[in-house]
């Protein structure tokens, strides 16, 4: 695939209600501490397959309780031209879930993946030193359905591209009004995270590539007669991608969504996490397992919107996978 070239830089009174509660998670952090919860449930790369992701919202709805986590793991639009009806089915199962007792936002996280990635950097084109060879290689990475859906003219975007950077932007800008009408969508974007972790706050020491020892005191209670795990710090760490071993969680950069080939060299602890979970696997081909299982790490990419299926599983805190299934 190689790295992308350089850059400078449902109904109306339901969709007010996802645009809130989406917005309420938007705090700048780029990560997302997870802290002790009872389960973690990872969803892989989606790739704009609603259809798919009902039924694993089926699936996870109907186990889901009061102290577990959800995380989607990045690659929720792309390669699929149902990106609008993908991003409408996620926050309305964020609003289902967050009627349950004892749910708060935080406790759905979205991780920004590739294809979140290029369409948040193709909205800023106009900024790029060499805008059509970005859009081209975007192009060729599986951007074109998500303009498509918001109502990107491709001729048009390639003439703004030679135009210069007052005509582009005029293209850019019309892409970010057309996201921006859809309820919910610009706060779903503007809240990914680079990467989620359990243990709490304290786990800074992880972050920099030191131990993972933090975290809410064990016994603490979430309110609903879960008192969190009493074995230590949190060790499970979610990305979309990939990571860099030689680099601490925080010195990462881009390498969460193009550093694919690091993680799967990984055969030890990273940072003080035992497990690390990734939901895109971008050499994936329908020969791949779906399902990789390392000494550390976890591949979950079944192939969704490139042939295959979508793939769910759920951990303890500590990375134990506990259930797995796919749609």
């Amino acid at each position: 695939m190689g790295l992308p070239p350089r850059l400078a830089l449902p109904n109306h009174q339901a969709s007010r209600h996802a645009a809130s509660i989406v917005g309420a998670v938007e705090d700048g952090s780029r990560f997302a501490s997870l802290g002790r919860p009872r389960r973690v449930w990872a969803i892989g790369a989606i790739h704009a397959q609603p259809d798919r992701l009902d039924l694993i919202h089926h699936a996870i709805g109907q186990r889901f309780r009061p102290g577990d986590r959800l995380v989607y793991l990045g690659n929720m639009i792309g390669f699929g031209d149902r990106v609008v009806e993908t991003v409408d089915r996620l926050l309305a199962f964020r609003i289902a879930l967050l009627a349950m007792p004892g749910m708060i936002a935080s406790d759905i996280v979205y991780l920004r993946g590739q294809q979140e990635e290029m369409w948040q950097k193709l909205l800023q084109l106009h900024f790029a030193p060499d805008p059509r060879t970005v859009l081209d290689w975007m192009l060729r990475q599986g951007v074109a359905p998500t303009l498509a859906a918001y109502g990107g003219n491709l001729d048009a975007g390639m003439a703004g591209a030679r135009g210069g950077a007052v005509m582009l932007g005029r293209w850019t800008r019309e892409l970010r009004q057309a996201v921006a009408a859809r309820p919910g969508h610009e706060q779903l974007f503007n809240a990914l995270r680079r990467a989620a972790y359990t243990g709490g706050p304290a786990n800074d020491t992880a972050a920099n590539g030191g131990a993972a020892n933090g975290g809410a005191p064990d016994g603490a209670s979430d309110g609903d007669g879960w008192t969190g795990n009493s074995r230590g710090g949190g060790s499970l760490l979610l990305v979309s991608s990939g990571i860099d071993p030689r680099r601490p969680l925080t010195g990462q950069g881009d390498a969460f969504w193009w550093g694919s080939a690091g993680f799967g060299r990984l055969e030890q602890p990273y940072g003080g996490f035992n497990r690390l979970v990734r939901g895109y696997d971008p050499g994936w081909t329908p020969e791949s397992p779906g399902v990789d299982v390392g000494p550390v790490t976890v591949t979950l990419d079944g192939g969704c919107g490139r042939g295959g299926h979508l793939v769910c599983a759920c951990f303890d805190s500590f990375g134990e996978m506990l259930d797995l299934f796919q749609a």
